[in-house]
Parts: structure tokens; C-alpha cells; sequence
């Protein structure tokens, strides 16, 4: 192979690795800080996309406007979620354990009434617009310029994100609420308001995720659920609660698939995210990028 068809290679892998990563650092926001596993939050992605479809088929808004108005909504949504759902198994669950095993529970629901809900409202078939479909022509490699934008926002949402996690006094309440919970909150960090905020925050994310796919690819109701089990393997890559580890795993693994897709069978492509899934399972349990 020449050095534009790597180039041309890598950075298809890495627009695929940047969803992955942004929809990634939304689910470890919300597992490592509250130990939620929610496996819904794929399909709050697809409402993301749906939103963003409608808004542009049928009021002729532009995608990029309905970035952050898909934030938001799907921000609102995931406080009002949690505060429904979530919050009462918290208060009457006796201990962690117990608490993830109900959360699981809700999660499925969740999964199955959104789904059936977005079935109901936008029907089964496959939906879709052209936008910035134009190619770009990048180091002697050919991009469509959709791509190229999804690639440069899902990088700035997740930077955005690992950064004021980091630099924020907020972001260092989250990060000492995942470190040690009775810690943080005997230091007077108020996990009612957390909470919701940050599982808001994760179905934003999710939501941004969507918004993004629906310029480049055609949506379904039923295209959430696939994005969720890549984000399990995303953050096994990178280590539950890492935010670093979840962007570099989300990369590293679109990457993977785009090689290993060319090198083999497009149709083998969740053999391969499940090869590396356990392989790192068995190799380093903890992920790739944890701190130890």
C-alpha cells in the first residue's frame, strides 16, 4: 500500500473512532461517576439523529444548528430521567451492588420504550439527508467534507469534556466523586445536583453523537443499540472511569476496524471490535490507558 492510501486508511478509521469515542466518554461519565451501566444510551444517539433529521426535512434547519439544541434536549431529557428513575433506586437500593443490578434493569426498559417509541413516531425505515457531501481534498486523499466535520467535532466535545473535568472546579467534584464517593461527599460535594447533571451531561453527549451521524449516514431506530456495545468495548479499552482512556480507546479502535476491514472482510468488522474486546480482557483487564 502507498502512504496516501494509509493516510486515507487511518483517517477513516479515525471519523468512525471519534463517534465511538464521544458516545464512549458519555456512558463512563455516567458508570464511573454513578455506576450506571446504561445500556440505553445508545438509543438516545438515534433520538439525537431522528431530531436533527426532522429539524433539517421539515423546518430546513441546518445540521450544525441543531448540535447544540440536540445537547440540550437530550441534556433536559437525561435530568428528568434520572430524577425519575435512577435517583429513587439510588435511595432504595442497600448497597452498590445491588444498586448497578437494578440500574441494569431500568436501563433494558429504557432501551426497549425509547426504541419503540422513535418506531412509533418516525416508523422503520431508513432515513436521511445530504449535507456537505462535497469531497476535500486533504495530503493527495479524497474526504467527503461531512466526515471530515464529524471528526472535527466529536474531537472538540470530547476535549471540551476531558478538559473541564480537569481544569474546572465541577470537573474536579466529578473526578473526586469517582476517585472516592463517601469522600467527596464528606467534603461537602452535593451528589443530588451531580448526579442528574452529569447523567445529563452523558445523554448530551449521546445525543451530539447522533446529531453528527445523521449528516454522514443513514439512521434507524434501531441503529442505537450497536453504538452502545461499541462503547462497552471503548471503555474496556481505555479503563472504566478514564475519560482519556475512553477518547484514546474510541480512536485506537475505529482505527482497528478500518485496517483490519481492508486487510480482511468489511462483514468481519464485529469480529474484530470483539477479538480486541477480549483480548484486552484477558491481557489487561483494567485497560489499556488506566492509571494504576
Amino acid at each position: 500500500m502507498s502512504g496516501s492510501a494509509w493516510f486515507e486508511l487511518v483517517v477513516s478509521g479515525l471519523i468512525t473512532g471519534g463517534v465511538y469515542a464521544l458516545v464512549a466518554l458519555g456512558l463512563n461519565l455516567q458508570y464511573g461517576l454513578m455506576r450506571i451501566l446504561n445500556i440505553a444510551h445508545g438509543e438516545f444517539l438515534m433520538v439525537g439523529a431522528f431530531l436533527t433529521w426532522a429539524a433539517h426535512s421539515a423546518l430546513g434547519l441546518s445540521p450544525l444548528l441543531m448540535v447544540p439544541v440536540s445537547f440540550a434536549v437530550l441534556m433536559a431529557t437525561g435530568i428528568a430521567v434520572h430524577r425519575l428513575t435512577f435517583r429513587r433506586l439510588a435511595a432504595t437500593s442497600p448497597n452498590v451492588d445491588v444498586f448497578e443490578a437494578r440500574g441494569l434493569m431500568v436501563a433494558f426498559g429504557l432501551m426497549f420504550l425509547v426504541q419503540n417509541f422513535a418506531q412509533l413516531v418516525w416508523g422503520a425505515d431508513l432515513r436521511g439527508y445530504d449535507y456537505l457531501t462535497d469531497p476535500v481534498q486533504v495530503a493527495g486523499s479524497q474526504f467527503a467534507a461531512n466526515k471530515l466535520l464529524l471528526l472535527g467535532l466529536s474531537l472538540a466535545f470530547s476535549v471540551v469534556l476531558i478538559v473541564s473535568l480537569r481544569m474546572t472546579l465541577l470537573g474536579k467534584g466529578v473526578r473526586a466523586l469517582m476517585q472516592s464517593p463517601t469522600g467527596a461527599q464528606l467534603v461537602g460535594i452535593d451528589t443530588r445536583r451531580l448526579h442528574p447533571l452529569m447523567f445529563g451531561v452523558g445523554l448530551g453527549l449521546s445525543g451530539v453523537a447522533g446529531c453528527l451521524l445523521s449528516m454522514t449516514y443513514t439512521i434507524t431506530p434501531s441503529m442505537g443499540e450497536p453504538y452502545t456495545v461499541t462503547a462497552l468495548i471503548v471503555i474496556t479499552l481505555g479503563g472504566f472511569g478514564s475519560m482519556g482512556g475512553a477518547l484514546a480507546g474510541g480512536l485506537a479502535l475505529g482505527v482497528i476496524e478500518a485496517v483490519g476491514m481492508h486487510f480482511t472482510n468489511p462483514s468481519l468488522k464485529s469480529l474484530l471490535s470483539y477479538a480486541v474486546f477480549i483480548g484486552v480482557l484477558l491481557w489487561k483487564p483494567n485497560g489499556l490507558f488506566a492509571r494504576r
